[in-house]
Parts: structure tokens; C-alpha cells; sequence
């Protein structure tokens, strides 16, 4: 289980009204929502050794560009969240 896993769900904390950053509740960033070209996309973010970011990396790749009505946490949680927390 990762360190990402051990959190329990993800958060969406707004930046803008175009930009919320998603994290877990432990304050791991593992990506954006941004409202782009008229929809609301998951944006994954994922970091390298050095700390470096990696856009559409980290634990959430595999749902970059996920497309949702809105910034919904509980929409975003029940479609993200399973990958990364579930038991390994």
C-alpha cells in the first residue's frame, strides 16, 4: 500500500475558479481539476526524485484527462480515488 493509499480519500481545494488542486487528505498532491475548452479534466501530477513535477504522472496517471461536470468532491472521489487506495 502506498503512502497515498493510508490517506482515505481526496480533497479539492479551489485555487481559482477554474483550478482546483486535488489532494489526499494526508497532502499529497496527485493532481489539478481545471475547467478547459468547457469542461471540467482531471489533470494528473506526479513528482520525480528531485521533487521536480511531472504533469499527467503519479499515482492517478492512468486518469489524466478524466472529464467531470463540475468540481464535485464526491464525483471525483468515487472515480479517482479507488487506484490509490485500494489494498495491493
Amino acid at each position: 500500500m502506498t503512502d497515498a493509499a493510508a490517506s482515505g480519500r481526496l480533497v479539492l481545494i479551489p485555487v481559482n475558479d477554474r483550478v482546483f488542486r486535488v489532494q489526499t487528505e494526508r497532502g499529497e498532491h496527485v493532481g489539478n481539476l481545471k475547467h478547459t475548452t468547457g469542461q471540467w479534466k482531471f489533470k494528473a501530477i506526479g513528482y520525480d526524485e528531485r521533487g521536480d513535477v511531472m504533469p499527467g504522472w503519479g499515482p492517478l496517471t492512468d486518469r489524466h484527462n478524466t472529464v467531470f461536470a463540475g468540481p464535485d468532491e464526491a464525483m471525483v472521489n468515487s472515480v479517482l480515488a479507488s487506484p490509490i487506495f485500494a489494498p495491493m
